[in-house]
């Protein structure tokens, strides 16, 4: 187990990051979750934070960022909204964490059976809730096949995690194209922009 710090914050690379996340997520799934004082990491990161990612995931309480990747306290800024979409808040959280505090890499999580992606599928309305699942829609409209109506709903698990996969994508897409900072970022090769898809049934991340 370490606490990053600058040092070790400043020597990973967007690549080498990845990699953390992804050997983080193998030993979530096997079981092998590295033993941590998170205490002793609270008084280690009381007077500064380096993360080396941040996340972008739904609210879901299945799929905690921090568990499923096997991270400890100050590694990860996690950012969490139903259907995993960005709006300015988001971006701005996003650039802040980059520009600002160092992290390397962006991940876009999405996850199987997700409810928000269920709802946009269904052209759920409710109140302040009918705003968001409109961000989604576009991720809906995308995915080509079924072509029967009737096949296109909440009902169809194989329909909803492929408008889950198309949402991330799209996602990311939105990153790039609404965030002129991160997408310099991401081009200087400061920084990756990512996407996965997270099964909640055994706690495997796929990739993009």
């Amino acid at each position: 187990m370490i606490t990053h710090t600058k040092e070790t914050q400043s020597a990973l690379n967007p690549n080498t990051a990845w990699e953390l996340l992804k050997e983080g997520n193998k030993r979530f799934v096997e079981k092998n979750q590295t033993d941590r004082d998170l205490l002793e990491q609270v008084a280690e990161t009381a007077s500064g934070q380096y993360p080396f990612a941040t996340i972008l995931s739904c609210i879901d309480s299945r799929v905690s960022a921090e568990l499923i990747f096997d991270q400890g306290v100050g590694d990860i800024f996690s950012a969490r909204v139903a259907g995993n979409i960005v709006n300015e808040d988001i971006l701005g959280s996003m650039e802040f964490a980059c520009k600002l505090a160092g992290t390397k890499i962006i991940v876009v999580l999405g996850h199987t059976s997700c409810g928000a992606v269920k709802g946009a599928c269904d052209d759920a309305k409710m109140g302040n809730l009918t705003a968001l699942l409109s961000k989604i829609r576009p991720a809906v409209n995308a995915v080509q096949e079924p072509t029967d109506t009737g096949e296109r709903t909440s009902k169809n698990i194989d329909f909803v995690n492929a408008v889950a996969d198309k949402n991330v994508r799209l996602t990311i897409e939105n990153i790039r194209t609404q965030s002129p900072v991160l997408k310099e970022m991401e081009d200087n090769g400061e920084i990756l922009i990512v996407g996965g898809m997270y099964d909640i049934k055994n706690g495997k991340i796929s990739y993009m």
